[in-house]
């Protein structure tokens, strides 16, 4: 049997008698045949397409496409589309042939008797809970074109928020990664060129000049050793990260603290908690269980665990109000407008404004951080080559001196 991927080209006549051609996704070419003879068409040729020599094989999924796909969705339903047919479209119109595959995986489980949500269940990789739970209130409410384009737009404010956190990350990553590079270059291949000329100056070299040319000469015996040991650091922090939940929260909680950074990413934690609470809540998901949902969201340890302190106050019957106050993480400003929500039974419109304003200040505060980041960059680049420069010339200039 051949896999999900693959793609037949086919030629064949339409139920008018017309000589069509094209191409399907299928599992076997008998299961191609069997597609297009439900849509009426009567094969005369099909053959499995050769993939292309410098194909790279299936781009992974990205959070992203299924944002794209919920949209789609959402398009499809509101225009009156029957359900299966819409991820007929959907899928076989996607460039993506790993999309095109998940999507009709999910068309082939619902054809088979299964939900909608239970089909987006067998895929957790790509659709969490929050999404499966969502849809599954709409598919019980018969409101799953309304739900669809909450989980939809959700999605779509989630993935804005996250690129424009990476946006506010890369600028200065990248710079960092460049100053490493260039200064191991110089140190490895250019300060040995001019400590061969030293060398031939018959004196004792600036303490400066000394240091550089010690450090060079460590980097050239010991490249591999200082690579091989960012590396493990780089694992270690990463397994770190990952299987100790006290080395995590330590973590975020330190970020947090960071200046510059630290503000940003605090926002961020607050506009995903906000829009998440509010699009769970404006679901009809209760309040108790929506909080459960949201602690894993907010894409931080500390808000993760307030959030969970928050659920357990609020089942015990606090106002969510006051159970925020007593976590100390929210600013007054939220508190008080979820207290307003709460009074005027309005807390998913209150929540959704939340999310709006914090969404903006990250915007605003991502743009003003590149503005003040470029000439701090700079000067940093400055003073680091700079002074690698300023080393090897120095006994040149002391030689012009003495001259």
């Amino acid at each position: 049997m051949a896999d999900a991927g693959t793609i037949y080209s086919w030629e064949g006549l339409n139920k008018n008698g017309d000589r069509v051609k094209g191409e399907t996704p299928a599992e076997s070419e008998a299961m191609a045949r069997s597609d297009l003879r439900k849509n009426g068409i009567n094969v005369v040729k099909i053959r499995k397409k050769p993939k292309p020599l410098l194909s790279g094989g299936k781009k992974k999924i990205v959070p992203a496409d299924i944002a794209y796909f919920l949209r789609q969705m959402t398009t499809m339903l509101a225009s009156g589309v029957p359900l299966v047919q819409a991820f007929e479209i959907v899928g076989r119109g996607n460039e993506k042939p790993s999309v095109r595959d998940l999507i009709l995986k999910i068309k082939s489980d619902v054809e088979g008797g299964e939900t909608f949500a239970a089909a987006l269940a067998k895929h957790p990789r790509q659709f969490d809970d929050l999404v499966v739970n969502l849809v599954e209130a709409g598919e019980q409410a018969g409101t799953l074109e309304t739900l669809l384009d909450k989980v939809a737009t959700y999605k779509e404010k989630t993935e804005a928020l996250k690129a424009k956190i990476k946006k506010a990350l890369f600028y200065p990553a990248a710079v960092v990664v460049v100053a490493i590079v260039v200064t191991a270059i110089l140190l490895i291949y250019v300060v040995p060129q001019f400590e061969a000329l030293f060398q031939g100056f018959g004196a004792d070299l600036p303490v400066f000049t000394r240091m550089v040319v010690d450090l060079s000469e460590f980097t050239q015996s010991w490249w591999w050793a200082i690579l091989g040991v960012l590396i493990l650091i780089g694992i270690v922090f990463v397994q770190a990260r990952r299987r100790s939940k006290r080395f995590a929260r330590f973590l975020d909680f330190a970020i947090l603290r960071a200046p510059a950074f630290g503000p940003i990413l605090r926002k961020a934690a607050i506009a995903r908690f906000a829009r998440t609470l509010s699009t769970m809540f404006s679901a009809g998901v209760p309040l108790v269980d929506a909080l459960d949902s949201v602690s894993g969201a907010t894409g931080n340890a500390v808000y993760g665990e307030a959030t969970q302190r928050m659920r357990d106050e609020t089942a015990a019957g606090a106002q969510l109000q006051w159970s925020m106050r007593n976590t100390a993480v929210f600013p007054n400003m939220v508190v008080q407008m979820v207290a307003i929500g709460e009074e005027s039974g309005s807390l998913d419109s209150m929540l959704a404004k939340v999310a709006d304003f914090y969404e903006a200040e990250v915007d605003n505060a991502v743009d003003s951080l590149s503005s003040l980041l470029e000439p701090l960059i700079m000067v940093v680049l400055g003073v680091l080559v700079g002074g690698l420069v300023i080393a090897m010339y120095l006994p040149i200039f002391q030689m012009g001196q003495v001259i």
